[in-house]
């Protein structure tokens, strides 16, 4: 989607009628915390969603709860904040037992509203990255900074401190890919101009925010405990595609008598790096290129059309190769280097916080010797050990996409590979 810029002849790239901001990309800015009275239980239930579930009472809860309109929501951030609470009680219901005693079906009470707010948001009725990460935070202080000691949740999952460590050192990696998004219009408008020296400044801005990406990642060691995030946290971000658990995925009453199946909260399904996928070329083919592109049907509608409209615009990598500047070889290359180094710390991420708490179950049930202080890792989800919470063979699948990322790499003097 291309815009007119007053006084130009030509149509201009812009960010803005994908509802992205310059300043804080695709995060929701000032959600809401409260919906309108007719909603509060609701909001009595979503805001003690870990508590619910630690003592065994929230599909009870759930059961009581009357069938509300979603009529009476009018504004958009009164759907994201009702999709977000309906989220966080679809999970607690579906698994508060663990992985083996799932349900079958979401009572109506729940189900019919979630998919009438799903449906007006273009979202799919499950928890998504969108709902946990972009909508579900707020300022302790409102005039302070955003970062780590002045964010909270709006809702939570079980997995306390670790819960929220994770969706917020999360929305710190969306919000240094910012700068990343906004000079995305200029690289695709200098290509069309031909303005090389524009590609270059915006292409090294992207290469230094995908540097803070990665350093606001690295924060996840210091806020998000292994243990908790392997053994209590990961079952809550699963779905219901994909997963052994579920295997005839979930009845949503009062919809469709048949089950539907639908994939858990993932990193795929942040809009940001397939938006830099596309502005570099990155191709991801076979089975992971499968699976990101359904992950882009769990983004906001216009955040998804953002990435189509990304991939038709006059090829990035072409224009290096053609212009056979150094320069921009160098700028161009610097991008790619800092997304492969991105996705292979995310690789050494997910060991820490998967592979290793997995390989330690297996052992302790190897053994039958579950220590007292072990119980939290022994519980992890048997039926995820190999896969992440969208469903994916997890290690396979980050190693095969940095791959494919560091093959658009091209050499210094510019030349065609």
């Amino acid at each position: 989607m291309a815009t007119f810029v007053k006084g130009s002849k030509d149509p201009s790239f812009s960010l803005h009628p994908y509802h992205v901001s310059e300043e804080l990309g695709f995060i929701l800015p000032a959600p809401l915390g409260e919906l309108p009275p007719y909603y509060q239980p609701w909001m009595d239930i979503a805001l003690h969603v870990p508590e619910l579930v630690h003592s065994h009472e929230l599909r009870s809860c759930i059961h009581k709860m009357p069938l509300l309109s979603s009529h009476f929501l009018e504004e958009h951030r009164e759907l994201r904040l009702a999709h977000l609470a309906l989220s966080v009680m679809t999970m607690g219901y579906v698994w508060q037992e663990g992985e083996n005693n799932t349900v079958e079906a979401l009572p109506r009470c729940l189900a019919v509203p979630y998919w009438e707010v799903s449906k007006r948001l273009g979202l799919p009725p499950i928890f998504t990255h969108a709902d946990g990460v972009l909508a579900n935070w707020k300022k302790r202080d409102p005039e302070g900074p955003l970062d780590m000691e002045n964010l909270d949740l709006l809702v939570a999952l079980p997995g306390g401190d670790s819960v929220r460590g994770f969706f917020m050192v999360t929305l710190l990696v969306e919000l240094a890919g910012a700068p990343a998004m906004k000079n995305i219009p200029a690289v695709v408008n200098g290509v069309s101009r031909g303005d090389a020296e524009a590609v270059i400044k915006a292409l090294e801005d992207i290469a230094e925010s995908i540097q803070n990406m990665m350093d606001a990642l690295k924060l996840m060691h210091v806020h998000v405990e292994p243990s908790v995030f392997y053994g209590i946290m990961r079952i809550f971000l699963s779905g219901w595609r994909d997963n052994p658990c579920m295997p005839k995925g979930l009845v949503y009453e009062g919809i469709h008598e048949e089950p539907m199946e639908y994939s858990g909260g993932s990193a795929a399904q942040s809009s940001l790096l397939h938006c830099l996928d596309e502005l570099l070329g990155v191709k991801h083919e076979e089975k992971p290129g499968a699976f990101l592109t359904r992950m882009r049907n769990y983004m906001p509608p216009a955040h998804k059309q953002l990435i189509q409209d990304i991939s038709l615009q006059p090829s990035v990598r072409s224009f290096v190769q053609e212009q056979a500047s150094e320069h921009l070889s160098r700028a161009f290359n610097l991008c790619v280097t800092k997304l492969v180094a991105l996705r292979s710390y995310h690789i050494n991420v997910v060991s820490r916080f998967i592979t290793m708490p997995a390989a330690r179950a297996r052992q302790l049930r190897k053994d039958s010797q579950v220590l007292e202080e072990e119980e939290t890792v022994s519980r992890g989800p048997v039926a995820l050990e190999e896969r992440g919470t969208g469903g994916s063979g997890i290690m396979s699948f980050l190693k095969t996409v940095r791959d494919q990322t560091r093959d658009v790499y091209l050499p210094e003097s510019g030349k065609a590979l």
